[in-house]
């Protein structure tokens, strides 16, 4: 048997089982490694370069931040401003949530981070004032997804590792369709809360705004100083990464005073818990890639694509598919560790840019994390509001409908992506 043939059975196998993702991949990989020529040694050597990137470092620093100010009270006081200014607004806790996700994306680059952040503090409080739980629930795990698209973004960060490219082009290329894709769940959020004449706050004054935007400030600054940081070249985004962490640190512990001993160990142990799962998975995706690469596997595939199709949107759509159904079963790092090695010829083959093909594969990684059966928002938030996965689906699948609708607008527009990338 084939040994690539065996790979992807022995790795179906172990994922029909439940066997973590990164174990998964790395247990296949040696099996189907051991059918050829190969030592421990090699196995072991690649995996320890596969961490060894400065590019990679950022990543425990975003998780890092984004734990801080999700546990140090900067979400909660970001989220009360906002509510003092457009609660009173049909639909304005709709729009409330969609605007805090978008705050928190620009500080965690993570997607579950956003939704427990947000959906622990806004799904009660939207229910509260009327809203439907479903939508309320549907509304936090798709607006969540933003962590991922509007920078910093953790799949962002994997993906220059892999493709060799520019971390700060690919955060900019994130910019105009994560604000797009914002604006879509803005303007849905408030023509829903019309219709359905969803409630609304009591208006408050003009002194209670002020004190609360003045509590929220230093919340408000923190996206302007990591992303004004990187764009004006101050500081590279593994930097902006820690400076985020030592100023959410200090605002939490110093002027919030939310951040107690207890508390920072608990920030600890979920930093850790995140970034060792993330690692894991590259570090086996590294055992996989090699594996492709001894098989020649890449260029097998961009051969049978150039012998099977011209054709460069036949070939978009059949990717964007694959993305779907792999978003179905797999963790978003997982699916860009695997498949963008053996992507990346073809993509010279149809001269598609590298950048512009980032956006797409995010906003698929954003399908992924609301598509069921292993979709991690969908979890988030099942856990948050004390209901089955199957009601977050129910109340997540208009607004699926809607983020299609934005992947097939920066597939069609790449100057999306590619304006602030320049």
């Amino acid at each position: 048997m084939s040994p690539v043939l065996v790979l992807f059975l022995v790795f179906a196998l172990l994922c029909i089982l439940r066997v973590p993702i990164a174990v998964s991949l790395g247990l296949s990989s040696i099996v189907a490694l051991s059918m050829i020529d190969f030592t421990l040694y090699t196995v072991i050597q690649k995996m320890f370069n596969a961490l060894n990137s400065a590019t990679l470092m950022a990543i425990p620093g975003f998780v890092l931040a984004g734990i801080i100010m999700s546990k140090g009270g900067i979400s909660y006081y970001l989220i009360e401003a906002l509510k003092s200014w457009i609660g009173h607004i049909r639909g304005g806790l709709a729009v409330v949530t969609v605007i805090a996700c978008m705050i928190f994306a620009a500080i965690s680059g993570s997607s579950p981070a956003t939704a427990a952040a947000i959906g622990s503090i806004m799904i009660p409080g939207m229910v509260e004032a009327g809203y439907s739980k479903k939508y309320a629930m549907g509304l936090v795990a798709a607006s969540g997804t933003l962590g991922i698209l509007i920078p910093p973004s953790i799949p962002l960060i994997i993906y220059a590792s892999v493709a060799e490219e520019s971390v700060g082009k690919l955060f900019a290329a994130g910019v105009i369709p994560g604000l797009m894709l914002g604006g879509i769940l803005l303007i849905s959020a408030i023509i829903n809360a019309r219709i359905n004449n969803y409630g609304k706050l009591p208006k408050q004054s003009m002194d209670q705004r002020i004190k609360k935007s003045v509590k929220a400030i230093w919340g408000f600054l923190l996206p302007i100083i990591i992303l004004g940081g990187i764009y004006s070249g101050i500081v590279t985004p593994t930097e902006a990464a820690f400076v985020a962490c030592f100023y959410g640190f200090i605002v939490s512990v110093f002027i919030y005073r939310e951040l107690n001993f207890a508390k920072f160990r608990e920030v600890l142990r979920e930093s850790i818990n995140i970034t060792s799962m993330i690692f894991l998975v590259i570090a086996a995706a590294m055992i996989f890639g090699m594996f492709l690469t001894t098989e020649q596997v890449p260029q097998n595939f961009a051969l049978w694509i150039e012998q099977s199709t011209t054709n460069k949107w036949i070939f978009m759509i059949g990717v964007n598919l694959m993305f779907f159904v792999l978003g179905m079963f797999l963790e978003s790092v997982a699916i860009i560790l695997i498949t963008l090695p053996i992507l990346l010829p073809v993509l010279a083959l149809f001269n598609i840019n590298i950048i512009h093909f980032a956006i797409i594969m995010t906003i698929n990684m954003e399908l992924a994390m609301i598509t069921p059966p292993v979709g991690l928002n969908l979890f988030v938030v099942s856990g948050i509001s004390r209901e089955k996965v199957g009601a977050v689906v129910q109340g997540v699948l208009p607004f699926f409908a809607l983020m299609v609708l934005a992947l097939v607008i920066v597939v069609i527009f790449p100057q999306l992506a590619l304006y602030l990338a320049k």
